[in-house]
């Protein structure tokens, strides 16, 4: 058998970063696609930057005609709908594009898409019905394939609810009681890796994986408590006292998140997530671990071997914190320049005038400055814009302080200390910038 050719779709996500380097390692030729990609991963000539849900059904023939594809990874996904995210585009039409692209090829293909546990029944969120959807297509269609439902994964990267998980560990709180019971079955990522090499080497016309769908997770019953505290244990927190977070807090985290969701964030707390977490993980991995052998780690193999790392640690310390920091500075530009603006602006604009500037710059630059403070809190609220609005803040914060300096001297050592202040929002505007990126 001569080395076969396996396209990653999604290759920059939490699985599909992890499965694309895992099967490299393997010996296979991997070309993994993805909307944008970090640098680092760019430096590999088969990661291909595509704005592959665009395209239609002959772009994904020739696209894998012209790679000799013998097997495709679909790890696509969103969670919620909201700017630049169709739970129904990804899941359910680009699927059907995908399935004709592949009858379409001429090629000999196998299909391995990852979905999600659970059954329609108790589907009730796009995410989930969408999903579902996708397998009901892929069923029909009679190509050879593996539908494979992973439970919690677990990798040495966080990306979503992971991380967020990650950070409940690292601080004394609690989701509510009723939620911490849920049936929460967890999966290392090395298995679902794994998994997906096991299928690529099976030949085509193998009856016996022409068309499975496999759980895949620890046969062991786990918790959602269970898992954080397996995380607390690695963190070093699990004697903490702890504080259990109201259900209504959980509720009104979500809304929050959703309001994110509308400026281009991807919170990990949003009504989508909380609706899966509460309807929990579970599934039968039996059938799965008689067909490929492979004994699922536990909990304990793939979190507890290890204590965390300092990076592990402050990563799960600071990932609460980051919408706090963005939150607060947007807060900051906006309602500084409100105040300035409509509040107080004959005493912003007597700052100026006791200072002997030109009466008739005065209210110009007093009305444009905040107008300027406004536009950059705006700026940072979206996420495409964010990155333009901190740098354009700490040019304005310093653009404050050396003016003020020249012009201004005296309001260095007014008793308040305003100007004294810019110095740490500058800091945390800088944090801010160095905290943007996701993956």
């Amino acid at each position: 058998m001569g080395q076969r050719t396996i396209l990653v779709l999604g290759a920059s996500g939490l699985i599909g970063r992890f499965v694309t380097d895992d099967l490299r390692a393997r010996g296979f030729r991997v070309v993994g696609v993805a909307r944008s990609l970090p640098p680092s991963q760019k430096m590999n000539a088969l990661d291909i930057e595509l704005p592959i849900l665009s395209r239609d059904a002959a772009a994904l023939t020739r696209q894998l005609s012209e790679q000799a594809v013998d097997v495709v990874v679909n790890c696509l996904g969103v969670l919620q709908d909201g700017p630049g995210s169709d739970t129904g585009a990804v899941h359910r039409e680009f699927v059907a594009r995908l399935l004709h692209a592949i009858a379409d090829s001429g090629r000999a293909i196998r299909l391995i898409h990852i979905s999600i546990p659970g059954t329609a029944a108790s589907d009730r969120t796009a995410f989930a019905t969408t999903k579902r959807e996708a397998e009901r297509l892929i069923a029909a269609s009679g190509i050879p394939h593996a539908i494979l439902r992973p439970g919690f994964v677990v990798a040495p990267s966080a990306y979503g609810g992971s991380a967020m998980l990650r950070a409940l560990a690292a601080f004394p709180l609690d989701l509510p009681m009723k939620e911490m019971a849920t049936p929460f079955q967890p999966v290392a990522v090395d298995d679902i890796a794994a998994t997906i090499a096991w299928l690529a080497a099976r030949d085509i016309d193998d009856a016996s994986v022409k068309a499975v769908t496999w759980d895949l997770m620890q046969t062991e019953p786990v918790t959602m408590a269970g898992v954080i505290k397996q995380f607390r244990l690695a963190l070093g927190t699990a004697g903490w006292p702890r504080f259990t977070l109201p259900s209504f807090m959980l509720d009104l985290g979500a809304k929050i998140g959703d309001l994110a969701n509308h400026l281009g964030w991807m919170p990990p707390m949003r009504s989508t997530a909380i609706a899966e977490l509460r309807r929990g993980v579970t599934g039968d991995p039996t059938t799965w671990i008689a067909a490929t052998d492979i004994a699922p780690k536990t909990l304990t193999d793939t979190i507890g071997r290890h204590p965390a790392t300092i990076q592990d640690k402050w990563f799960a310390r600071l990932f609460l914190i980051k919408a706090l920091i963005f939150a607060s500075l947007v807060a900051f530009w906006i309602v500084s320049g409100f105040i300035a603006l409509v509040v107080s602006y004959r005493a912003a604009a007597g700052i100026l005038t006791a200072h002997n500037f030109p009466a008739a710059l005065v209210d110009p630059i007093t009305i444009g400055t905040s107008l300027m403070d406004m536009s950059i809190g705006v700026l940072i609220a979206f996420r495409r814009t964010a990155a333009i609005g901190l740098v354009a803040g700490i040019f304005a914060s310093l653009g404050y302080m050396f003016g003020a300096a020249i012009l201004t001297p005296d309001l260095w050592i007014e008793p308040l200390g305003a100007l004294v202040k810019t110095g740490p929002a500058i800091v945390l505007m800088l944090v801010a910038l160095l905290m943007l990126d996701n993956r």
